[in-house]
């Protein structure tokens, strides 16, 4: 059995096939049913069985066996999604795409959290000030969802935080390998019409490199008021204070050399260290929503929400100081209506906001900010209406009309080393429409397919990038997306199967560059043309409320194939038309097993295989492929009077591979990688009161 598991667990699709030979021997009729797996959109609820788009859901269940520390492990679960942290906290996100746009933050993917765009309206989202413990699910929507969530070409993700319908404390911590320490608090209160939740965290550790170490304070808190039999208010605001350190990013050979060592000097350049090259970044956060039933057929919802981000960062050539303010409103209506087996949901809306930044580069004295080298104010504006129209036919036929109109702008003003007055620019209105249905043939099995456009106009972190240029040649990309799916389900819904292929075709893509000292810039490429294949897919082989020696046994995957590649790509004289798309691994393959044994103890065992990704343009440079290994054991819930206690254990890259979580692209210098961690240990406990 050892020599079995040694010779087939680097086979990456060895768990896909066993899962789809055992699919033929699940019961359907003689076991207990499980509960319905919903998703909730937004405002629009729907069994994920009928859902119209390529959606993954990473509920409580799946989050509660990952590592509490970071956000990647659990993500890279659902097909189609990239995450990568080139150092820890450092947070870049794709959807179906290339993080050629994104050195680091996260672009081009829209997120909200509860009621509220977490996104601003220069298009950045500082996901990595959010501390893992408040977040209760995640829905994540793959392909251009703009037609109702605005500029966008890769997708959306939701956010739910954490307000449970019941009264409980808790308490956990967390130690592991290279200072990892990780403390959290949450309070949960339920009354007869009002409810809150307060969440705090304490993160740290030393980092698994020279120059890589991370703090974190975080604190939380939702609310929801049921003032009437017709309305709710809910409250959302967090206030976080991030440190981390950057090592920067190695040769091949340094790689290979020592991999924890931060980026060296050279002749023309400092060091990571010597500079103290770092991210601080302290966000505010507060979103305040209406929802309002007028009557039975119209319900009203509006959102107002407000951020302010203090950021520092001090480089290897300068040292960035950012001043970030944003405002905005989400507002919809919605009319629905049931006649004659048919029911009618129609939303319409708006969403607005506005962000301002005062941005300074300063020379970087090891450290410590010196001279100025530029100064500049730019404001992004961005709105878009609205209208979306579902036609629900005998529970059977599902059919989504929908398009918004998007408006984008931004001013800039120059006060150093040339004062520049005032300018503004504006990017032609575009309409972003999308035509989707689902057919359920019976209670098992549902077919969807779509067509979309996406549409997302340069970030203010790319029209002013670290060159301090102010770049008014960018272009919005966008692109057309064309999508088939099938999902499959059994009775007890024990099963779950969920397959889908894609076309998109992105036009004006925007893609990062670097000059000889480090600094970036961006240029419109041409475009791209991505074909995918995405499979996910869950299975109880034993799920029983028995108290038997094994009390559950689940399976889960997820299957990525990505033929990406330029289309009409010139850039200096080179063609690289044809070439795969940088950043993306053609396959990828996430496999997880989870028992549950008597008396609460579990084992729960996940392999990540990802396949070697193009480091630049040209495909000369190749990051090679890895299989992580990651095994989680302990026991949960054991209840000693009021008080549930949980202990766990667990150990990370069990194979101690030596890879890079986040490739710097097309880097100058070749210097493509950011060691990840090799093995490393953690160790929880909690305590539920």
């Amino acid at each position: 059995m050892t020599a079995f598991l040694k010779n087939n667990l680097k086979k990456p699709l060895f768990a896909l096939l066993f899962l789809i030979n055992s699919a033929a021997f699940a019961q359907t009729d003689s076991v207990k049913r499980l509960n319905e797996i919903n998703v909730k959109g937004y405002y629009n609820p729907q069994p994920i069985l009928r859902a119209l788009g390529a959606v993954s859901l990473l509920d409580s269940n799946q989050i509660i066996n990952q590592p509490r520390n970071s956000l990647v492990s659990l993500v890279n679960t659902a097909p189609g999604v990239r995450m990568e942290e080139r150092s820890p906290g450092s947070y870049r996100l794709s959807l179906r795409g290339s993080l050629l746009r994104s050195p680091f933050g996260i672009r081009n993917v829209k997120i909200y959290i509860d009621d509220f765009p977490l996104t601003d309206a220069g298009g950045n989202t500082y996901l990595n000030a959010i501390d893992m413990a408040g977040i209760s699910s995640l829905e994540i929507y793959k392909g251009p969802e703009a037609s109702i969530f605005g500029a966008n070409t890769g997708g959306a993700v939701l956010i739910n935080s954490l307000l449970k319908n019941k009264n409980e404390v808790s308490l956990s911590t967390t130690a592991g390998s290279y200072g990892l320490f990780h403390q959290i608090a949450s309070v949960n209160q339920n009354f007869q019409n009002y409810s809150f939740n307060f969440t705090g965290g304490y993160q740290r550790s030393d980092g698994y490199r020279a120059n890589s170490a991370l703090k974190r304070r975080y604190i939380q808190t939702s609310q929801a008021w049921d003032y009437s039999v017709k309305g709710k208010l809910k409250a959302f605001i967090f206030y976080s204070d991030l440190d981390y350190q950057t090592p920067g990013g190695l040769t091949a050979a340094q790689f290979a050399a020592n991999p924890q060592a931060a980026r060296p000097a050279t002749p023309t350049l400092p060091s990571a260290i010597g500079q103290k090259a770092a991210i601080y970044n302290k966000t505010f956060f507060a979103g305040l929503s209406n929802n309002y039933v007028l009557n039975e057929h119209f319900n009203h919802v509006v959102a107002l929400f407000y951020s302010n981000t203090d950021f520092k960062n001090p480089f290897i050539t300068n040292y960035e100081k950012r001043e970030e303010n944003t405002f905005g409103l989400r507002s919809f209506i919605e009319f629905t209506a049931l006649q004659n087996n048919i029911k009618y949901n129609i939303q319409g809306g708006l969403e607005s906001s506005s962000t301002t930044t005062n941005v300074n580069n300063f020379t970087n004295a090891q450290g410590i900010a010196a001279n100025l080298i530029a100064s500049d104010d730019l404001k992004a504006n961005q709105t878009f209406g609205f209208l979306k129209l579902n036609i629900d036919v005998n529970k059977k036929l599902l059919v989504e009309l929908a398009s918004s109109l998007n408006f984008f702008n931004y001013n800039y003003q120059s006060y150093f080393p040339v004062a520049v007055v005032e300018k503004n620019r504006n990017f032609s209105a575009r309409l972003m429409p999308k035509l989707a249905a689902s057919y359920l043939f019976n209670e098992s099995v549902s077919f969807r397919a779509s067509i979309s456009k996406g549409y997302s106009p340069p970030t203010l972190a790319e029209v002013r990038s670290s060159d301090n240029i102010i770049n008014n040649d960018l272009r919005a990309e966008a692109g057309w997306n064309y999508e088939a799916g099938l999902r499959y389900q059994t009775k007890n819904k024990r099963l779950n199967i969920d397959g889908n292929v894609f076309y998109f075709n992105l036009q004006d893509a925007i893609v990062r560059r670097l000059n000889e000292n480090d600094t970036e810039f961006f240029i419109n490429a041409g475009g791209t043309k991505q074909l995918g294949t995405e499979l996910q897919s869950s299975y109880w082989l034993i799920k029983t409320t028995q108290n038997r020696f094994l009390n559950g046994l689940l399976m889960r995957n997820s299957f990525t194939y990505s033929r990406f590649k330029f289309d009409q790509f010139q850039n200096a004289g080179n063609d690289f038309s044809g070439n795969d798309l940088t950043g993306v691994p053609k396959h990828t393959v996430v496999s997880s097993l989870e028992l549950n044994f008597s008396k609460r103890l579990f084992l729960f065992a996940q392999h990540n295989y990802t396949s070697s990704i193009p480091l630049n343009d040209a495909n000369t440079a190749f990051a090679q492929k890895y299989h992580l290994v990651d095994i989680k054991t302990g026991i949960r819930d054991l209840s000693i009077g009021k008080t549930a206690l949980a202990v766990s254990f667990g150990i990370n890259n069990l194979l101690n591979q030596t890879y890079s979580l986040g490739n710097d692209l097309n880097a100058a210098a070749n210097r493509y990688f950011n060691p990840a961690m090799k093995r490393n240990f953690y160790a929880n406990i909690g305590l539920t009161l």
